[in-house]
């Protein structure tokens, strides 16, 4: 039986399971074999698991964005006017066959945007060359599910099943869970929160699926059977997503308004450049990018090339690092002006955390 054989069985099984307290722990054990089973389809053995010909593309810039869709949505389009680049555009589906590269620049950063070839419903399972395209998705800063706002919503929901059974969580964070295996004196489970789903007999269950019989666990929020497999399978991917829904010179202000209420939604029209404004407005937000600009001693700061870091990863031992790591060797303190300091400037140690536009002077040892 192959794996695609014995992933239908296993859905069809949990399908026609009752979901109470008795059955937790066989559910458990269902999603974990699942889980398994659909990591060897992403990545056979042998290491067939590659992009393929013309789907990677080099990493160039601050940040990457990865336009997902079915084919005829209009994403060519968008990466088109948006970039300036000619990806090709008809009005037949199945255009783009490659990766095609774009690069825009906002508020100083320089931004990588990627048209993908369009995917369609199977392709987490290896139809049409879905595999691939997911593939370079899961190494983007952000991605832009392109939508027909003339096509059902129904497509939204096939997009996110195809990304999610490639290891790709949209707008979620990983699972507050603390996991250790050790060597002996079986499964400890601690929780610090109260749990709806997860008991010590499904955790149990789901650890003997992967051969685990010693560990120690720790539930820091309310967590589902597919938070706890997430943790130990190790190969999930959390990236922010933004639903475009383009096509909008078609549909009435009636329509648009139910449109709005979306969540991660930006309504706009690729043909007409309609509200592009708010999308790169909301791409900002959800790449949650830092720009630092550098001030040279005795000179004034540089602001028209600062130095984009990722929120959370902006310490000024990040900004050395990221310019060249011998500046660390020469570090004395750094001068910063900004947010992130009570008083302008002040003397930070490398271990400081720089905000949105701060200006920092590296000082070295004489």
């Amino acid at each position: 039986m192959g794996i695609l054989e014995k992933i239908e069985e296993i859905e069809a099984e949990m399908a026609r399971t009752q979901k109470n307290k008795a059955t937790s722990a066989h559910l458990g054990l269902l999603k974990a074999r699942l889980a398994k089973l659909k990591r060897e389809l992403i990545t056979p053995k042998g290491g067939g698991g590659g992009t393929g010909e013309g789907f990677d593309v080099a990493k160039t810039g601050d940040a990457r964005v990865g336009f997902v869709g079915f084919p005829s949505v209009g994403k060519s389009t968008l990466l088109s006017n948006l970039a300036g680049v000619y990806s090709e555009v008809a009005a037949y589906e199945f255009t783009t066959l490659t990766t095609v590269p774009g690069v825009i620049r906002y508020k100083g950063a320089k931004i990588q945007l990627l048209d993908l070839p369009g995917i369609i419903e199977g392709a987490k399972d290896g139809k049409g060359r879905g595999r691939q395209v997911i593939a370079v998705a899961r190494t983007c800063s952000l991605i832009f599910i392109v939508l027909d706002c003339l096509k059902p919503l129904k497509h939204k929901k096939l997009l996110e099943r195809e990304l999610e059974g490639f290891g790709i969580r949209l707008n979620k964070k990983p699972p507050n869970i603390a996991f250790k295996r050790k060597d002996k004196g079986g499964i400890n489970m601690n929780q610090t929160v109260s749990q709806s789903t997860l008991d010590l007999d499904s955790v149990k269950a789901i650890l003997a699926e992967y051969k685990m019989h010693n560990a120690d666990i720790t539930l820091r929020e309310d967590a589902s059977q597919d938070d706890l497999i997430d943790v130990i399978e190790g190969n999930r991917v959390y990236v922010p997503c933004i639903y475009i829904l383009n096509k909008i010179d078609q549909i009435s202000i009636e329509e648009l308004e139910v449109i709005y209420k979306i969540p991660h939604c930006v309504p706009i029209s690729a043909h007409h450049r309609w509200n592009f404004d708010d999308l790169l407005e909301k791409m900002w937000e959800y790449l949650n990018l830092v720009r630092i600009y550098t001030k040279p001693k005795g000179q004034l700061p540089d602001y028209e090339a600062p130095v984009v870091l990722k929120n959370g990863q902006s310490t000024v031992e990040d900004f050395c690092m990221n310019l060249h790591k011998s500046i660390l060797k020469e570090f004395k303190y750094a001068l910063v002006w900004g947010a992130s300091v009570k008083h302008n400037p002040q003397n930070v140690g490398k271990d400081h955390k720089l905000d949105d536009e701060d200006v920092i002077q590296i000082v070295k040892r004489v």
